[in-house]
């Protein structure tokens, strides 16, 4: 029972609302009423970084290269501004004393339209503010933007909970951000003859250093979260965590793959959370109303009101030096509906290139923190240079979109209630020595002590060194690079010198080839996504597809496809026999021109005992193979896969019927649309028949 008598009574009085009065929604609480309301784990202490009136509306906080705290505020949410009356904000936030908490603060950045996220790049600050991505500069040294460029525009604008957000710097000197999926056409200014990218579902990423941009897998709503290895975790309101497995430049290299699915969510316990706040009038309300709906129509659906995720946002994984080992790589995920921080516990596969996302056994029933205080909204969070973890509270009482509300219940509620208000707390160890005084000064810093900051522990340092050292291009540094990644015991930081190598333009080869061989999978994993520059390592690729580690034997899977050569179809081809049974593996091999041909079936089919035994794997694996046959609908190969599957048991020759007529309708020829709907008019018609009349069809036309 969630909502003990305590609880309740707890709730009112903090709230300061009386439980008899009619008002349906509570009032704020001050910063200290607020800190009181939390539930935190065991072990770790939250206080207060920074508050109105230094902050208001934060959604997001980066720190640059020498420690300065630039916040992300959000005034305008949940409404669209009118043109020229936008009132988003970038600060800069100032703690004068240094005594770790804000006072002051500096208006780096004003009037923005729905601003959402930041990352500092060249003496300057990246900023999603839809449809835009702008690089902002202070030129004078005021703290103040004097300079204002439009980078890339055409991004989707029209919904602020689905935007082109979260810029995240990964260890492989792109750029990502989640755009939600949604449509649009970019173009980018530094470049304006290249063609404008379609964003189609996808979400985006560029290389400023390159002048190259391109779609990202997703789509990621507002939580978007890179590991050290480079693999991306997405937030979407109920999905509170997925993992982009399959980067979209794979799925994309042809037009006939059966599938576009490139994320997946890895939760083992999928939308139950432990809230403290109960439901707000509102929402009950609806949930009431729509269940009655669904009761009414005979339908087998539950409508939650709360307890269930339905505003997940900001996952963020730790990888700072200041909480415990056991924290490294975990997931924070905030729920701004039930006013709690969630935690992951990542554990990746042992057989597949994905992971399990889990509750820790001492969180089983209840969060990593709750608040008792509807109006906590952790938005958002950053692991800062000390370590610790910064917790960004939108701090507002209704958090929700106004369309999705009834418009009755609208009619008391305020959606800019607590927009002059904000909060932005720090979760540390308890009685952890204070590393909050530690000043960054990266920015004056000689390259090669840029370099020795590669090993730092804290994440946040590596990829500040990493960033500058590829801004600068200074060469003079390459020897002190290739000696720690040759050298450095940590694999983490022999990755990031991998990378600084190839930013700088001086990877070669035989850095690769170390790095296949390195001790860590996830180096290993790297160095055959730089080997695909290299043509004369397909051999070491090759080689890499027994990789004990699945990640890597996946990735080469992946990279083997961007090569044509007669040792791709046999290699790919054993990839099926022994991993396709994993969907990841399966859709790795068909992504690529070799992986979804004739040649690949006829030479899986080699091995007489394949089909022996028809797992339902196999037979999936037949009808996408075959659909992508279809898809292309070359005569020549479609008549040779007709022939090869009359040769094939029933249900093998079924599942390649099925897939061949799904491929073929995407082609519009008379003829054989007719065969098409002839078959499929015919449901007693048997596999066999339906083969023969395509090869009476095909054989004709050849």
């Amino acid at each position: 029972m969630k909502y003990n008598s305590t609880v309740l009574l707890s709730v009112c009085i903090i709230l300061s609302t009386s439980c008899n009065q009619e008002k349906l929604y509570p009032d704020a609480l001050s910063t200290e009423e607020a800190l009181e309301s939390f539930r935190l784990h065991e072990g770790f202490e939250i206080e207060l970084f920074a508050a109105e009136p230094y902050v208001k509306d934060p959604v997001e906080l980066v720190f640059d290269e020498n420690g300065n705290a630039y916040v992300v505020e959000m005034p305008d949410y949940p409404y669209k501004p009118e043109e020229g009356e936008a009132a988003g904000r970038i600060k800069m936030l100032i703690d004068t004393d240094h005594d770790g908490r804000i006072d002051d603060s500096v208006v780096f950045a004003d009037k923005l339209s729905e601003a959402t996220s930041v990352l500092p790049w060249k003496d300057g600050l990246l900023v999603t503010s839809a449809p835009d991505i702008l690089y902002l500069k202070d030129t004078d040294g005021d703290h103040q933007a004097d300079s204002k460029e439009v980078l890339f525009t055409g991004f989707f604008e029209n919904n602020s909970e689905a935007q082109i957000t979260n810029l995240r710097y990964s260890v492989d000197n792109w750029i990502y951000a989640a755009n939600h999926g949604q449509a649009g056409e970019v173009s980018f200014s530094r470049n304006p003859d290249a063609p404008k990218l379609s964003m189609r579902g996808g979400d985006f990423r560029f290389r400023l250093d390159r002048g190259e941009f391109e779609l990202a897998s997703g789509p990621g709503q507002f939580g978007h979260t890179i590991d050290d290895w480079g693999h991306r975790f997405i937030t979407q309101n109920t999905i509170h965590i997925r993992h982009a497995v399959i980067p979209i430049r794979y799925l994309d290299r042809h037009a006939h793959l059966s599938t576009s699915t490139a994320a997946f969510n890895i939760s083992d316990h999928d939308l139950r959370m432990y809230q403290e706040t109960p439901a707000p009038y509102w929402r009950a309300e609806r949930t009431r109303r729509r269940q009655k709906q669904y009761d009414e129509q005979g339908l087998d659906r539950v409508e939650y009101a709360e307890d269930h995720f339905t505003g997940a946002s900001g996952g963020t994984i730790y990888t700072g030096d200041a909480f415990p080992e056991a924290y490294y790589g975990n997931i924070f995920t905030g729920d701004v509906a039930g006013n709690l921080i969630h935690r992951d516990v990542l554990t990746p596969m042992d057989d597949s290139p994905t992971f399990v996302a889990q509750r820790h056994a001492s969180e089983a029933d209840k969060e990593f923190l709750s608040s008792v205080d509807p109006w906590f909204r952790p938005v958002n969070f950053t692991v800062g240079p000390d370590g610790y973890l910064y917790v960004i509270d939108m701090y507002r009482q209704h958090i929700e979109t106004p369309l999705s509300i009834p418009e009755d219940l609208k009619e008391d509620m305020d959606f800019l209630n607590g927009s002059d208000m904000g909060r932005i707390y720090r979760i540390k160890p308890v009685n952890a020595e204070s590393k909050s005084k530690i000043i960054p000064k990266l920015k004056e810093m000689e390259t090669q002590k840029l370099a020795e900051l590669l090993s730092h522990p804290n994440q946040w340092w590596r990829l500040q060194a990493q960033r500058l050292l590829v801004e600068r291009q200074d060469l003079g540094v390459v020897s002190k690079i290739e000696t720690v990644f040759q050298q450095h015991q940590d694999p983490r930081v022999r990755l990031h010198a991998l990378y600084v190598l190839e930013g700088l333009n001086s990877l070669k080869p035989e850095h690769v080839e170390k790095a296949m061989h390195d001790s860590h999978p996830g180096v290993r994993e790297h160095s055959l996504i730089l080997a695909e520059r290299f043509p004369q390592m397909l051999p070491q690729i090759v080689q890499c597809l027994k990789d004990s580690a699945s990640r890597v034997a996946f990735q080469a899977s992946l990279s083997l496809g961007n090569f044509e050569n007669d040792e791709i179809v046999p290699a790919l081809a054993g990839v099926v026999r022994e991993k396709g049974a994993d969907p990841w593996f399966k859709t790795a091999v068909l992504s690529s021109a070799a992986g979804a041909s004739f040649d690949l079936m006829r030479t899986v089919s080699e091995e007489a005992s394949f089909f022996q035994q028809t797992e339902a794997w196999k037979l999936d694996f037949v009808e996408d193979i075959s659909y992508s046959i279809g898809s292309k609908n070359d005569e020549q190969e479609v008549a040779a896969y007709l022939s090869l599957l009359a040769e094939k048991q029933k249900e093998v020759q079924e599942a390649g019927i099925s897939g061949l007529v799904k491929g073929l309708k995407k082609n519009d020829e008379e003829g054989i649309q007719k065969i098409i709907e002839n078959i499929e008019a015919n449901a007693e018609m048997e596999p066999k028949a339906a083969i023969e009349k395509l090869n009476a069809y095909y054989h004709k036309s050849i």
